[in-house]
């Protein structure tokens, strides 16, 4: 078909250019009759095929044209079938390009594309599809990874809101909290076993563990465990801090139990209870598979929680001591501070009176110079002069030292920014500069200074100099940052209520507000009497007015929150002073003692029910006392019944023919009969309470202690109830064949046995 259409083209270019031939002499022969005006006629053609001979060159045009387009003609059929073939081929890959695109978009990642033989490297669109293909793979292997992730995150997430809520709603009782602990992580982390280990260190001289709580197979377990300090794995977790995972669990360590039976643990984990590097406890899960790292890194998280509630207890012991002492150093504090603004003020008022009591300066610069630093700094910033406390409070000798310095040398790298844009506007005559400031000494120290730069004028009002004047206040300044911090401390870890003389509140910190559940806006409403035992106002009237004469008074108190929580604060009251002595607020500092006073509590309900069930135990005890007595005059008799049964049944052993030998647990000989001394030749009296080794045939003799009686435990003892014949070396040495009856005997959990050995030696010959 393809062969065919190739020479109905060949055909129709040579009969084109075949035409086009004839129109060649045709038209040289219109144009040679027009152009010498000639009319067609046969004469005038043989007229002009005479005279122009060139127009029989025009006569081979038809064969010339059909020639070249039988060329053309060709060309174009190889050009076209080419084109036939690359579209086929186009087409084709196109196909398998859409079959492709559509499996990648029905999910198919994995489908497979065939390139053609020899076309890999030009099938662009293929490599790109092929490409294409792997990054969805790989998009699609990295979903599944953030996935995985997000759940793990999401797992983790929930299950510290899960234990946020059970710490915050058992944690009334150290026991009880402690296995709500244990047994929602057990289930939660999908273990089998787990215990918490919490630190008693009441007594410094007696540091241990003890086991609170466990939990396994879904069953609460009281158990009774002590763990000294450094002990085991529980103290080398809490000694090193730092989590232990063991994926080869001890034999001797651990087992997990089931209904069917005891098997090894595949992993055990235990985890510090700790924060501020302080340790409070372990906790340590047991599982039949190995903890994932997620699983690891949530269980420290949630051990930083508990360690969080459990350390609650703990703190405040010595906030009234610092209090007192912050109080006291406050009141120092404040009354340098007084001293010190006196000091600047007469200082400024010295600096106006200057100009009308020119006459005083000297007098005044030689009291500067005893009392405060003083340096004086062209308006470049270069050092002038520096008196003696300038050059002693920043570690230099001389003015050599300084003099001609940039003032840049004694200012902190930090503060240079602000204090260069103080110092331009002071060089430009500028308000003078009042504040705390700090320089840096030679020797790289910090020297605080109640400072003052102000810029002095020529009498033509041009600044002629900037004058420093300072006093010491180093010790002071890194005591007020000292106390800032403590008072940072007290607010975080403690509740704080301030109170006007009248019993109104001033302010509360957020701790309180956050148990107490008040709006801070609407603290104004409440007064120290809202928190007062109803009946009780018109004595604690007479308590605050004793507290605002100075006396501190320590009380707890029940408050009921918004949500209707009962919370029990326990704080003291002191009062701050001003500096003229007089009280001006009242400070209650105090810390949530819930826990601490539901345990009171219940320790007097306790208490109660001990004092019944010891009167009860009394008259038990009475009754259990009689009946001991009776049931030991019983228990006597009976055993010389037993006695007197045990001799009766020894010599009737005795006399026996047959060996008789009893064996116990311990593999010691118990009994060994007149017939067992005659086979083997040995004395009774040693025998007995010797190692049943002594009487053995190599090689059992040779066996290791507990083997012997290991293998008469066991399904492998054939000997047990049945006749065998073994044979048994004397102590001459003379192999002696006998018949052997093994019988077994269990009383509680001891093991006798007692074997009947008859000589059958005689029988053989």
């Amino acid at each position: 078909m393809k062969e065919k259409t190739n020479r109905e083209i060949i055909s129709k270019f040579i009969i084109s250019g075949f035409f086009l031939g004839i129109f060649f002499p045709i038209a040289a022969i219109a144009i040679e009759l027009i152009s010498k005006r000639l009319a067609l006629s046969t004469e005038n053609l043989a007229r002009i095929h005479t005279e122009t001979v060139v127009l029989y060159i025009f006569y081979s045009a038809p064969l010339v044209l059909g020639f070249v387009a039988y060329i053309m003609g060709k060309n174009f059929a190889k050009k076209s079938r080419e084109i036939n073939v690359n579209a086929e081929s186009q087409v084709k890959k196109a196909g398998k390009i859409f079959d492709f695109t559509e499996r990648l978009s029905q999910g198919e990642i994995d489908v497979d594309y065939s390139f053609d033989d020899g076309t890999d490297d030009q099938d662009r669109i293929g490599n790109s599809l092929v490409r294409l293909r792997d990054y969805l793979k790989e998009n699609k292997r990295e979903e599944e990874i953030r996935r995985k992730q997000e759940q793990q995150q999401n797992w983790a997430t929930e299950g510290m809101a899960k234990f946020g809520d059970i710490l915050r709603q058992n944690n009334d009782n150290i026991n009880e909290l402690s296995y709500n602990i244990i047994s929602n992580l057990v289930e939660y982390m999908s273990a089998r076993q787990g215990g918490v280990f919490i630190l008693n260190d009441n007594d410094k001289n007696d540091v241990h563990f003890e086991l609170t709580a466990c939990y396994a197979y879904s069953r609460k377990k009281f158990l009774e465990k002590r763990i000294e300090w450094e002990e085991g794995l529980v103290g080398a977790c809490a000694l090193e801090q730092e989590t232990i995972l063991l994926k080869d669990v001890p034999e001797e360590h651990v087992t997990i139990t089931s209904g069917l039976g005891e098997t090894k643990p595949g992993c055990i984990i235990l985890v510090p209870l700790k924060v501020n590097d302080q340790v409070h406890g372990v906790i340590e899960l047991a599982s039949l598979r190995v903890f994932h790292e997620f699983e690891t890194e949530f269980l420290k998280k949630v051990a930083e929680s508990i360690a969080s509630v459990i350390s609650s207890v703990k703190i405040n012991l010595q906030t009234a001591k610092l209090l007192k002492e912050s109080q006291e150093q406050g009141r120092i504090l404040a009354s340098q501070e007084d001293e010190m603004r006196r000091n600047m003020e007469e200082l400024n008022y010295a600096k106006e009176e200057a100009a009308k009591q020119g006459e005083l300066l000297a007098n005044f610069t030689n009291a500067v110079n005893h009392t405060l630093v003083r340096a004086e700094y062209s308006t470049q910033g270069t050092l002038i002069y520096a008196n003696t406390r300038f050059l002693t409070k920043l570690g230099y000798s001389s003015n050599k030292d300084v003099e001609g310095k940039h003032i840049s040398i004694f200012i902190n790298e930090k503060d240079k920014k602000w204090f260069f844009e103080i110092w331009d506007d002071l060089a430009k005559g500028g308000k003078h500069f009042e504040g705390d400031m700090k320089h840096v000494t030679k020797q790289g120290k910090d020297f605080w200074s109640m400072a003052t730069y102000t810029c002095v004028k020529n009498a033509d009002g041009s600044i002629e100099k900037i004058l420093f004047l300072g006093i010491d206040i180093t010790e002071q300044k890194k005591q007020n940052l000292d106390y800032e911090a403590q008072l940072e401390a007290l607010n975080k870890n403690n509740l704080k209520i301030e109170y006007n003389p009248d019993g109104s509140i001033i302010e509360a910190n957020s701790r309180f507000l956050e148990i107490s559940e008040i709006p801070r806006e609407k603290l104004n409403d409440f007064s120290v009497y809202n928190f007062v035992e109803e009946g009780t106002e018109n004595s604690f009237k007479k308590i605050w007015h004793n507290i605002l004469k100075g006396i501190p008074h320590e009380t707890q108190f029940k408050l009921v929150t918004a949500s209707g929580l009962e919370k029990w604060i326990e704080g003291t009251y002191y009062t701050v002073r001003d500096m003229y002595g007089d009280v001006f607020k009242v400070i209650y500092l105090a810390g949530d003692i819930t826990t601490k006073k539901v345990v009171e509590l219940e320790n007097d309900r306790q208490t109660l029910l001990v004092k019944q069930q010891e009167e009860q135990l009394r008259i038990q005890q009475e009754e259990i006392k009689s009946q001991h007595i009776e049931f030991k005059e019983k228990m006597q008799q009976h055993i010389q019944e037993i006695e007197s049964v045990k001799v009766r049944n020894e010599k009737t052993l005795e006399g026996a023919l047959d060996a008789i030998v009893t064996i116990n647990q311990e593999e010691k000989i118990e009994f060994f009969n007149k017939a067992a001394e005659e086979l083997w030749g040995l004395d009774k009296n040693d025998v007995l309470e010797k190692d049943v080794r002594l009487i053995l045939p190599a090689p059992h003799n040779k066996e290791l202690s507990g083997k012997i009686i290991a293998f008469l435990k066991s399904d492998k003892n054939h000997l047990k109830g049945n006749r065998t014949e073994v044979n048994i070396v004397n102590k001459s040495g003379e192999e002696i064949p006998v018949l052997l009856t093994l019988s077994e005997v269990k009383i509680g959990e001891e093991y006798t046995y007692t074997a009947f050995i008859q000589n059958i030696s005689v029988e053989l010959f």
